[in-house]
């Protein structure tokens, strides 16, 4: 048992009361750890409930979407990384198409700590803000606490 789960939910579903924090918009919304089904792809995602809306970076883009999957339970820390490392007890947080497994990063951006994606190969962590995916080389990643 892994001590944590995905809630499937979507922006008319309840919010689930364990969700986890993962920082908050440059204007004061909350935002929570998240994936979402993009292109083939599980992508971490910030979901952003004021908003009833959750955000994942692909392809250049910052993705919107209604139906998502929300991180639940456990117990998490950040821990500081850089240039697409990710530390030991890394909560896998999605997975490409090609069977690579994509990371749950966050970073400060523009007055917000923003949730994203930590993709090795690419040696970055995307994060998605007004409409693009941003590339962030020094972030933090979400570890389970031992």
């Amino acid at each position: 048992m892994s001590g944590y789960y995905w809630a499937e939910t979507t922006v008319h579903g309840p919010f689930p009361t364990s969700a986890v924090y993962g920082g908050h918009d440059s204007d004061g919304n909350t935002i929570y750890v998240g994936r979402a089904f993009v292109q083939g792809d599980w992508i971490p995602a910030k979901i952003i409930p004021g908003r009833k809306c959750a955000y994942a970076a692909y392809a250049g883009r910052e993705i919107p979407t209604s139906t998502y999957q929300v991180l639940c339970e456990e117990r998490f820390e950040w821990v500081s990384s850089s240039d697409g490392q990710v530390p030991p007890d890394a909560v896998i947080g999605g997975k490409t198409s090609s069977g690579e497994n994509l990371y749950i990063g966050r970073a400060p951006y523009s007055g917000s700590i923003t949730v994203g994606k930590v993709h090795p190969s690419h040696r970055t962590c995307y994060i998605s803000y007004g409409g693009r995916e941003i590339s962030v080389k020094n972030y933090e990643v979400l570890v389970r606490r031992r």
